[in-house]
């Protein structure tokens, strides 16, 4: 039987969601002052106000708090601060219980790390992953969840993949996530001080994409899904988790 989210449990979520949104927020803020490019990019494509300004007029004039709440909430789908609040505020509903059953239910790419509890520090605490479970004291292995994407965390001794082979191959990636906002998501990242690898670009055939470098070297591409991929999702009825 699968087990559904208690209430309270869901609301600490939720509560926990706003106190990460307020401190990417503030983090936005600080983007500014220290003249992120990437920061008046989204700004402009994202707030009206500053829909006809160039990047470095984006860049030279006042950017408040109050801006960048609203630029995150516009990127969550609410038009204000105030209305992401709002629905963050509202009871949740019981998660329905997941049957069990035969058949391929979701993927867990392993990463191969030296520490795993730095590790745990990384994508918890920068890349906003929940922790899912860790085994060993100290641990050996771990397991971490943002939406629909796991990662397991490895205990290793020694690198696994040739230093060498990382040097002279592109996009040697460990794990490939679809995102929905990719440019939320890189915004995201780029407030909390993740390490990107490749920054956010667009392919030869559309989709954009950008990856990320952990602790230990290992490469996590985040794009966008690719031509045909919604036909694809409606063929078998619905939208993969």
């Amino acid at each position: 039987m699968g087990h559904a989210r208690l209430p309270n449990e869901e609301s600490s979520r939720l509560m926990s969601n706003l106190e990460n949104l307020k401190k990417q927020a503030k983090a936005l803020v600080r983007l500014h002052r220290e003249k992120s490019y990437h920061l008046a990019v989204v700004a402009r494509e994202t707030l009206p106000k500053f829909s006809g300004l160039r990047d470095r007029e984006i860049l030279a004039g006042e950017f408040k708090l109050s801006d960048a709440q609203e630029l995150i909430a516009r990127q969550q789908g609410h038009p204000s601060w105030a209305a992401l609040k709002a629905c963050l505020s509202k009871p949740p509903e019981l998660s329905p219980p997941v049957a069990d059953g035969p058949g391929l239910l979701f993927v867990v790419p392993i990463l191969y790390v030296s520490d795993v509890r730095r590790s745990l520090d990384y994508y918890a605490g920068k890349l906003g992953f929940e922790v899912l479970q860790t085994s060993g004291e100290p641990p050996f292995y771990a397991e971490v969840r943002r939406g629909g994407a796991s990662l397991g965390l490895r205990l290793v001794h020694s690198p696994v993949i040739d230093p060498a082979a990382r040097a002279s191959e592109t996009m040697l990636w460990q794990a490939s996530i679809r995102v929905g906002d990719i440019k939320a998501l890189y915004l995201e990242f780029l407030a909390a001080g993740a390490t990107i690898e490749a920054p956010l670009q667009r392919d030869p055939f559309g989709p954009q994409f950008f990856s990320i470098k952990d602790p230990d070297g290992n490469l996590i591409g985040f794009g966008e899904r690719g031509p045909g991929a919604k036909a694809r999702d409606g063929a078998v009825g619905r939208t993969p988790d």
